[in-house]
């Protein structure tokens, strides 16, 4: 075989399906987000602003959480030195998993390198420890919570996204005396929607399921102290696993999982995805718990995020462009073609100095391609002004249809 043609042959498909992925090279400067600066392949350099970061807060740059991390990294250096159970335990991991459990109001919690890996090794180990296992996911789960049900081996069944009918239809059909797991997302990033936490959570009880939830999207943001959306709705205490991350609101690096003293223990024990790694070095794990504990009281700041997106989702309406809108901070703006889409992108950063990134398949279906704008409390309106003046021209330039929302 030659390897080198079929790698050309690989990347040459997704140039022609205009879906090849680009990396911007972008420089994040403390105290200007969402300023930045990127470097263009030729070298040279340009003013941007960045609209699609997961930043969401703008507590990347904040003050108490780079002093925490100085710190700590003074105080003990760059990395952790080894695995949780070698060496890799420090006072400022106990902190900051402490943070975490009182955050949602948890016996525990157990801190991962990131949400990706917490989810993926948390539900790929839950069948050795509960054998027979059935696992429910949510159609438009995360690929993170997939890969974890996938690598956990056994039955699973996948219900219809948030179609509460066809997941008491796949309940029903099980025997009752096997363990269940039902697991779901609070807020499903590409769509910006809502799981139906409460009605999942009635369904568990009736069929004696557990309950596992994604967050990432919504801690910080969501709940009288930022424990996500399952707070907010009043059902946090009937989730079994609560599944966050540390790299969108709070602005660091890490994810997690929060639940019983026993499920952590157990899971801290058997997951090989937690056992073989590297913990997290002290100052991220300083700056994270320092995030967290600042947020916990940080309603004001939530406010403005969620009156940001409702600015800008009012004013894109107003161009009568096709907008997504579920109520959440995420604002998917559908174009439906991955070379149209990408062609949007490259223009409003070129021509108007506007970073976001396109959404193309697999990420999304087919024909369902987008922009995905994530505004900030940061983004201010002169940032706002600018962005809607280019979607304006651009989708006239290219000829794109005008919509109503897309509910």
């Amino acid at each position: 075989m030659n390897y080198a043609d079929a790698l050309d042959a690989s990347l040459q498909r997704l140039h022609d399906e205009g879906r090849y992925r680009t990396f911007i090279d972008i420089e994040r400067r403390q105290g200007q987000f969402p300023h930045a600066v990127w470097t263009r392949p030729d070298g040279t350099k340009q003013d941007i602003t960045v609209w699609c970061g997961n930043d969401y807060l703008g507590m990347g740059q904040h003050p108490q959480v780079l002093a925490a991390m100085h710190a700590a990294l003074e105080a003990t250096g760059a990395g952790s030195g080894g695995t949780r159970n070698i060496s890799g335990t420090t006072v400022f991991h106990k902190r900051l998993e402490a943070e975490l459990a009182d955050l949602h109001g948890k016996e525990a919690a157990l801190v991962f390198t990131s949400a990706y890996i917490a989810n993926d090794a948390t539900l790929s180990t839950l069948r050795q420890i509960f054998p027979g296992l059935i696992i429910y996911s949510d159609a438009s789960n995360h690929a993170s919570m997939i890969e974890g049900v996938r690598r956990g081996g056994g039955e699973k069944r996948i219900f219809k996204h948030n179609d509460i009918a066809d997941l008491r239809r796949l309940l029903q059909a099980d025997d009752p005396a096997l363990p269940k797991l039902i697991a779901f997302e609070s807020i499903y990033s590409m769509d910006g929607d809502f799981g139906p936490i409460k009605a999942i959570c009635d369904l568990a009880k009736e069929f004696g399921a557990l309950t596992y939830i994604d967050e990432v999207h919504a801690v910080g943001m969501y709940g009288p102290r930022g424990a996500g959306v399952a707070e907010a709705a009043g059902q946090m205490g009937r989730i079994d696993i609560i599944n966050g991350t540390l790299a969108k609101a709070y602005g660091v690096f890490g994810g997690y999982i929060a639940a019983s003293a026993r499920m952590v223990d157990a899971i801290r024990s058997y997951a090989p995805g937690f056992i073989f790694t590297t913990s997290l070095p002290p100052a991220v794990a300083a700056g994270a718990a320092a995030s967290v504990r600042f947020l916990k009281t940080a309603q004001p700041l939530r406010e403005a995020h969620q009156t940001q997106a409702r600015i800008l989702k009012l004013r894109l309406k107003g161009l009568g462009l096709p907008i997504i809108d579920h109520g959440s901070h995420i604002v998917p703006v559908h174009v439906g073609n991955p070379v149209h889409c990408k062609l949007i992108s490259d223009l409003l950063l070129q021509d108007h100095g506007i970073y976001v990134q396109p959404i193309n398949f697999p990420t999304v279906p087919r024909g369902t391609e987008r922009l995905r704008f994530t505004p900030s409390p940061v983004h201010g309106p002169r940032e706002m002004d600018r962005l809607v003046q280019a979607m304006d021209a651009l989708w006239s330039s290219c000829a794109l249809n005008r919509a109503i929302t897309v509910a």
